[in-house]
């Protein structure tokens, strides 16, 4: 498993390098001819050989003859992403460099790819080429052309596909197409037996020759390709998302404390006398966030938005901190849940369940009847939920004409509904002033039986009680984006750049197509006016889905 950190000294001794390759009037040096230039003391110069061995390792310099180093673009190399296409060719998605403009897609002809896989993370040797079939450079030159010279990383380790046999040999049909070949077995020499027709999981072997297939060994028969029960676990497979917990993880997990403690609650704010609650989809396993209000003695509101305090029972550096780092994120299934932590962790002591004491990171905000923000604070803080509420037990509450049923609540959680909803209602009728599209489409969730078989199809749409939630959220991420920014830390954010103008004059096209009028397509309340003007009409998820095609993603 890859390391939380790199070591300090060493990615100090790696910009040392990049930086004296990337030095104007740089002539391709040696490994002791960079130690000497970089006038290394003794005790450093086993770490500058180090650093050279993991900068080659990742791609961001490169060995050219007589064993000397440049940086790739000094050697006409490009270092990225190989994305095959099922017939053949490929193309190569560059890696960004610092300081350098981004560079449009290299194109690799089907004799070019050599033995590199979807997905492989690869090196390229370019050449002008101004012919042939490739992606255009977005700078405006000739379209560029490569061959992969190098694979510094495989992406298929292990590959999901149908048994089948030839006239000679048994082989793997891959799911994927774009891996293009079928895949040699023994099934003397598999871990799992197989029939022919069963969908199973390929340990790759060495494949060093392009005019001979790849061979493998079956490590894991999943069972019939035609069995739909099987579908999901295919998923998993196909993806490399591992269900199982390691070992130490689960020990880790296990020693986490069922309650909180005492000393915990003393050194934060207690909220634990004030009216909590979630608002989740009925299907919900675990709670990450929760909701308050009251009127303060001013007259304010004071909203809270509450999320569960992982990080102090996740410890960084620890096989915990390192596994979940690894998976990123939780996956949902129509018939399960992978969680990102251990159930004993997501859905014990941090899920927000109620009638709990339980630690979370809090922000709060003091506004006026407007839903203008007047003052905001974070802290860390313990909370008791007070109820674990549904949408449509929400959406009951907030449009009590348009549900399906009547629901039967405590007052005061009525009210707080009540209450949440006309602040978030002013928010939202803000946010669209300000610009915001309604992009929001209707959720679908397939649900299957105790065996997984798909029963029924239910769509989800995004009603007043999934605002009310949204609406706060939002309120939180942008209040706590702006105290970093504040604060100067460093941190990742999204970019949306500006929309390409001529997809905006191809969107402007199908809008007319669909007997729709939009003014200039360049400005967001254009846009606006014609959404609200579809909304509810046949043409609204065709115009709004292509819409969202013609902007740049974030």
């Amino acid at each position: 498993m890859p390391p939380l950190r790199v070591k300090p000294e060493l990615t100090r001794l790696k910009a040392r390098i990049q930086q004296l390759l990337a030095a104007p009037g740089y002539q391709p040096l040696r490994v002791s001819e960079i130690v000497a230039r970089l006038r290394a003391p003794p005790n450093e110069r086993d770490g500058i050989r180090r650093a050279v061995d993991a900068l080659i390792q990742e791609g961001a310099i490169v060995r050219v003859r007589r064993d000397r180093l440049v940086l790739p673009s000094q050697a006409d190399l490009v270092t990225g992403r190989m994305e095959m296409n099922e017939r053949g060719f490929g193309f190569v998605i560059p890696e960004p460099v610092a300081g350098a403009a981004p560079s449009g897609d290299v194109f690799v002809p089907a004799e070019d790819t050599g033995v590199a896989m979807h997905g492989d993370r690869v090196v390229v040797r370019l050449h002008v080429e101004t012919r042939g079939t490739g992606r255009p450079d977005p700078r405006g030159g000739p379209r560029r052309r490569g061959r992969v010279i190098r694979i510094l990383e495989h992406a298929n380790a292990n590959v999901l596909g149908v048994l089948q046999r030839g006239p000679q040999f048994h082989h793997v049909v891959p799911d994927d197409p774009r891996l293009g070949r079928d895949i040699y077995v023994n099934l003397q020499k598999s871990a799992a037996r197989a029939k022919i027709g069963d969908r199973v999981v390929v340990r790759l072997g060495e494949w060093s020759n392009r005019h001979v297939n790849p061979e493998g060994v079956i490590v894991e028969t999943i069972g019939p390709s035609d069995d739909p029960r099987l579908d999901c676990v295919a998923i998993l497979r196909k993806h490399g998302i591992r269900t199982e917990f390691p070992k130490e993880v689960t020990q880790q997990a296990e020693s986490a404390p069922e309650s909180v403690a005492p000393e915990e609650v003393a050194r934060r704010t207690d909220w634990r006398r004030e009216l909590v609650i979630t608002i989740d989809p009925d299907d919900a396993r675990d709670h990450d966030d929760a909701l308050s209000l009251k009127r303060l003695p001013n007259g304010r509101w004071l909203a809270g938005v509450h999320i569960a305090d992982v990080s102090h029972y996740v410890t960084p550096g620890t096989a915990l901190d390192r596994e979940a780092r690894l998976r990123g994120n939780s996956v949902y299934l129509p018939d399960r849940v992978i969680p990102m932590l251990p159930p004993r962790l997501s859905n014990g002591i941090c899920s927000l369940v109620e009638g709990k004491d339980r630690l979370t990171f809090s922000a709060f905000f003091e506004m006026d009847d407007h839903a203008r923000v007047l003052a905001r604070r974070f802290e860390s803080a313990v909370i008791r939920s007070a109820a674990r509420l549904t949408y449509r037990q929400a959406f009951a509450v907030i449009e009590p004409r348009k549900a399906e049923k009547p629901v039967t609540l405590p007052p005061e959680t009525t009210k707080l509904i009540r209450d949440l909803w006309g602040l978030a209602s002013k928010l939202r009728t803000r946010r669209f002033a300000d610009g915001s599209l309604d992009l929001d489409f209707p959720e679908v969730k397939v649900r299957c039986d105790d065996k997984g078989v798909p029963i029924r199809i239910e769509k989800t749409d995004n009603d007043a009680s999934h605002q009310l939630v949204e609406e706060f959220m939002l309120l939180a991420n942008e209040a706590v984006a702006s105290e970093v920014r504040r604060r100067e830390v460093p941190c990742i954010h999204r970019v949306h750049e500006d929309p390409d103008p001529e997809k905006l004059e191809d969107y402007r096209e199908l809008v007319r197509a669909c007997g729709q009028t939009m003014g200039d397509p360049k400005v967001r309340g254009e846009i606006q006016k014609l959404l609200k003007r579809v909304a509810g009409t046949s043409e609204a998820y065709l115009l709004k889905m292509n819409l969202l095609r013609s902007l740049k993603r974030a």
